[in-house]
């Protein structure tokens, strides 16, 4: 596992084609990473017949709401948390 919980991550903005289990509206957004899950077998390989191997980690990652909708009129402390896969976040800046 490479992060651990506190860690600021940022979802890659990466194209992607077919079957992926990151939504669209979080790529390129920073969160913090709450809690780390265990490894397990990549859905998205495995939406193609693939084993999904090797496994891989999952983060809870917690995104303000603000940060992902500029909009949002709720309260500032607001926060959205979403299950990500390790492939698609790199360490933020």
């Amino acid at each position: 596992m490479s992060y651990r919980p506190g860690q600021r991550v940022r979802v890659e903005a990466r194209e992607h084609q077919g079957h992926h289990r990151t939504p669209a509206y979080l790529k390129g957004r920073t969160g913090t990473v709450e809690r780390v899950h265990a490894a397990f077998r990549n859905p998205e390989t495995r939406a193609y017949g693939s084993d999904g191997l090797p496994a891989q980690p999952l983060y809870l990652v917690a995104f303000a709401q603000r940060d992902v909708w500029p909009d949002y009129g709720g309260h500032a402390d607001d926060r959205l948390f979403v299950d990500v896969f390790e492939h698609w976040l790199q360490e933020a800046q």
